[in-house]
């Protein structure tokens, strides 16, 4: 062997980064040995992405501590071309940064978590990762009607925390109001309808009545907030071409199209059921009578001026 190729061979650097390599390699088989086998035996989707994702995070953490002390002798001499290069580093990826400030702000506050839906500037989706750089989303709506996928995956900057506001649907209430309409015909009996909507009520939201009152309790300790009703509640409005019933209902934020649904399914089955004494109400237009009109002419045969 050369004298120049032993040199090259058994220099420090050389075996450095050669051991750097080996290292870096050895601590990403592990990481990815213990992801498999322990999300494998997990079934519950949320606990199987909290460890992979802790699990990452520990890779990272120890190939950044296993370099530190792999060259922790040339730090020292490395300081002032840092200092010197942060400067302009700092300019150049200061949304790289920001978004490593989200991401930071992401992991020990409460904006969201994965699983949540939320809208970040405009779109809304599900969070389905987070990322040290950007958030994940699973898109809802646009050209679907609905909370209903549409099947487009985006990724929002984590630096959008400190920009826009975060709205949560499903924080700490993962409830939603809602409401809907149901126009009834003048003349039918009041009192029949409110109670055929009063008992479709009762019979389709029992199940979130309990459920959502014990959450908003919860609420009004964490939070200066008014004491609200989570029972469905029913009101009336007189207007121009029929009776207006509103109801005002609480429901879990994944299912408030299917609710919709069956609310009205229900109300209408109920509504033919009652022998016309209650009808539902549709928008009807009165054609007002044109006053009349006289045709006057030359009569025939008579030559026109």
């Amino acid at each position: 062997m050369d004298a120049w190729m032993k040199d090259w061979l058994f220099d420090p650097t050389v075996e450095r980064l050669a051991a750097m390599f080996i290292g870096l390699v050895v601590i990403a088989g592990i990481s990815r040995a213990v992801q498999r086998t322990l999300a494998g035996r997990m079934k519950d989707g949320d606990a199987r992405y909290r460890v992979r994702k802790a699990i990452s995070f520990a890779g990272y953490l120890a190939s950044f501590i296993f370099l530190a002390a792999l060259f922790s002798d040339r730090l020292g001499g490395l300081t002032v071309a840092f200092g010197v290069a942060g400067a302009g580093i700092a300019f150049a990826l200061q949304e790289v940064i920001a978004s490593i400030a989200g991401w930071l702000a992401l992991t020990f506050s409460n904006f969201y978590h994965p699983g949540d839906r939320v809208q970040l500037g405009g779109i809304k989706g599900d969070v389905i990762d987070i990322g040290i750089l950007r958030t994940t989303l699973m898109e809802l709506g646009q050209w679907v009607d609905g909370d209903l996928y549409n099947g487009r995956i985006v990724r929002v900057a984590n630096s959008f925390v400190f920009k826009e506001p975060v709205f949560n649907y499903s924080g700490d209430f993962p409830f939603l109001w809602d409401e809907i309409k149901i126009p009834v015909r003048y003349g039918s009996d009041r009192q029949a309808a409110r109670q055929i909507i009063q008992h479709v009520a009762d019979d389709i939201l029992a199940e979130y009545a309990s459920t959502a009152e014990a959450a908003w309790r919860d609420m009004v300790q964490k939070y200066r907030i008014e004491d609200a009703s989570v029972v469905p509640m029913i009101t009336l409005v007189a207007n121009d071409n029929w009776l207006e019933y509103t109801l005002r209902y609480v429901v879990n934020y994944r299912r408030r199209r299917g609710t919709k649904d069956a609310l009205f399914n229900a109300i209408m089955d109920r509504v033919d059921a009652s022998s016309g004494k209650v009808q539902l109400a549709s928008a009807t237009f009165e054609l007002v009578a044109a006053p009349p009109i006289t045709l006057t002419g030359s009569p025939t045969g008579a030559p026109r001026p």
